[in-house]
């Protein structure tokens, strides 16, 4: 564990140098928030931190575990996670979303848990939701038309989108034009979009041309969008980090690369059969 939590604080002091401000966790992603609060503590620097509820992690760190996350949206589940989320952090998340919230959990019509999250929203956190599955933009438009005593709660989404699976841009300018915090997540496809993985043509013309990684682009691609507030990098590693950052150096038309979306449900059936690492 102390190897683990070393490693966290060497990523997390690159990033900061480097200048990232956002920093995103779970109650499901292990130690994450215990180890993000501990280090901004020590380091005593004030970021913007977003955190999710409705996961809760079993898998003990074991990579082959059969199971490694068990949702729950209910209020049991909410009222369980967000001390839990306080304590580990040592201060409020800035931003507090449902982790992967969809139209099937019935979350989004769970007025116990809408009540309370308004009540948290009192409180100056900018409760939302985090999407997951093809289903992602319906979803979104159903909690951009949600009220509790006549107003929205909610005021933040995290969102997949990258080149393979941009089907929630949409929904998502939508709620950018509605006031919300947009954030981006796996914008290089869960490793798809990264030099691991065979990349498309287009996609390596590209790089060639912008003498630029092939995660660098995609990132570069979702930072473009005019809805996107913060896109994640998702790094694990400083080596990660720094060829993710070239992002920030690249300006180009990426409309070129339109050509490489799937559809939403051949992209999340691929996501699916990737291996949890």
């Amino acid at each position: 564990m102390d190897a683990m939590r070393a490693h966290a604080r060497t990523v997390l002091d690159a990033a900061w140098d480097a200048g990232i401000r956002y920093f995103d966790a779970a109650r499901s992603y292990g130690r994450a928030e215990e180890f993000l609060g501990g280090w901004l503590a020590e380091r005593g620097h004030t970021a913007t931190v977003g955190s999710k509820w409705g996961y809760t992690y079993v898998a003990d760190w074991h990579t082959d575990a059969d199971t490694h996350e068990v949702k729950n949206h209910d209020l049991d589940t909410l009222e369980r996670q967000w001390p839990e989320t306080l304590a580990s952090l040592g201060r409020p998340p800035d931003l507090y979303l449902i982790h992967s919230a969809t139209l099937a959990t019935g979350v989004l019509e769970d007025g116990r848990v809408l009540a309370r999250l308004a009540e948290l929203a009192t409180l100056g956190v900018r409760v939302g939701l985090s999407t997951s599955g093809p289903g992602q933009a319906d979803t979104l438009r159903r909690a951009l038309a949600v009220t509790v005593d006549g107003l929205n709660p909610f005021s933040a989404v995290q969102a997949t989108w990258n080149l393979l699976e941009p089907s929630a841009g949409g929904a998502l300018a939508e709620a950018h034009a509605a006031g919300w915090t947009v954030v981006v997540k796996e914008a290089v496809a869960n490793g798809r979009l990264t030099k691991r993985a065979t990349i498309p043509p287009t996609l390596a013309e590209i790089c060639g041309e912008l003498r630029a990684t092939p995660d660098a682009v995609a990132l570069a691609a979702a930072l473009a969008q005019p809805w996107a507030d913060v896109v994640l990098s998702g790094a694990t590693t400083v080596q990660q980090l720094e060829s993710n950052l070239g992002a920030l150096r690249l300006k180009s038309d990426f409309s070129t690369l339109a050509g490489l979306a799937e559809s939403p449900g051949e992209y999340w059936q691929t996501r699916a059969g990737l291996s949890w690492n």
